[in-house]
């Protein structure tokens, strides 16, 4: 297909605009109409984020210490953890200098950094405090770093140690006859057994990517080279080995949020994010094309909804994430230019 042939129509847009969810408003008036967000129409969106939706509900539920349910089971109570509101909080832009943002913020930094390493654990020490060494996942580090970094803590030497670990642990090959041994990698073989986990380089390369360019180290660059080298030998979602064939069948249907998870719109996403334009993304992009409805949209195929705390809108029906993540990927490749500010 053209890339200049994709239809989006002004009614789409509206939608994605409307007032009933501010935080893809805002997205949406920064990342498809490129108003600066000095606007004061975009300004009013970023304070409507915390006043209405899914944040203030969310926040409304929290513990007064700044976690959600049991304080021990902040990863694995699914998905009603501290873990997954934080990454929720984020994904909707909730406002990095909310007290309770940053109560929330403070819990995970307390209770799942790992005091020796700098990554993410699943459980507290309840010896040293922090997370529990032999138990740092690559994920989970990456989710959490990117949460943080999007809450306003790059600044933090806390967070750059998060960031440091992603940069000298986790792995971008494609599969060795000898995986490297010593910690972490004798642990938990979904994670570092001979090949590197794909979601583990999806969240590491989200985190990194969400970091300014002019703020990213030498060693931040590396890693964000290997990583997005990684996930185009595999053309984004293909056995890399043979590229006729689909890693993970869900990851082609689009979910939000995906938590641990990813798919192939998420992937687009952050590559596109990076600047990245390559041919080996094309079958995933005409995977993503495909799945627009004759009304402009893109449905919720993938869901944890009935396991959150409050469900993020409705299977099967039309999405808003899911058309704002679709768009906005295809935008920053060319495909229907000049139709974000006037319909078609």
């Amino acid at each position: 297909m053209s890339r200049q042939r994709l239809c989006v129509n002004a009614e789409t847009l509206e939608w994605l605009l409307e007032e009933t969810n501010p935080s893809v408003r805002f997205a949406a008036q920064i990342d498809l109409l490129g108003l600066p967000k000095t606007d004061p129409r975009v300004v009013e969106s970023q304070r409507s984020i915390m006043r209405k939706g899914i944040v203030p509900d969310l926040l409304a539920l929290q513990m007064a210490e700044g976690y959600w349910g049991e304080a021990d089971r902040f990863y694995h109570a699914k998905y009603k953890g501290t873990v997954w509101q934080l990454i929720i909080l984020a994904e909707h832009y909730a406002d990095p200098s909310d007290a309770r943002v940053r109560a929330a913020c403070e819990f995970i930094l307390s209770h799942s950094q790992d005091a020796q390493s700098g990554g993410f654990s699943v459980h507290r020490d309840a010896t040293h405090g922090g997370g529990r060494h032999r138990e740092v996942i690559p994920c989970l580090t990456g989710n959490m770093v990117w949460s943080l970094v999007r809450l306003g803590y790059l600044g933090d030497d806390r967070l750059q140690r998060g960031i440091d670990w992603i940069t000298t642990t986790q792995r971008f090959d494609d599969g060795v006859d000898l995986p490297p041994t010593g910690w972490p990698y004798d642990k938990a073989e979904p994670c570092w057994g001979r090949h590197s986990c794909h979601m583990g380089v999806v969240k590491a390369i989200k985190a990194l990517a969400e970091i300014p360019e002019g703020r990213r180290s030498t060693a931040v660059q590396s890693a964000l080279d290997q990583g997005v080298e990684y996930l185009l030998k595999h053309h984004v979602y293909k056995k890399s080995h043979d590229t006729s064939q689909i890693s993970k069948p869900g990851w082609t249907r689009f979910g939000f949020p995906l938590m641990y998870q990813t798919d192939v719109l998420e992937i687009l996403d952050i590559l596109t994010q990076l600047g990245c334009d390559d041919p080996r993304m094309q079958d995933a992009l005409d995977l993503v094309v495909s799945k627009q409805g004759a009304d402009g949209r893109w449905c919720l195929a993938n869901t944890f909804n009935g396991k959150y705390w409050i469900d993020v809108e409705r299977k099967q029906q039309p999405s808003k994430w899911i058309t704002l993540r679709a768009l906005r990927a295809l935008k920053r490749l060319g495909y229907g230019q000049g139709q974000f500010e006037a319909g078609c």
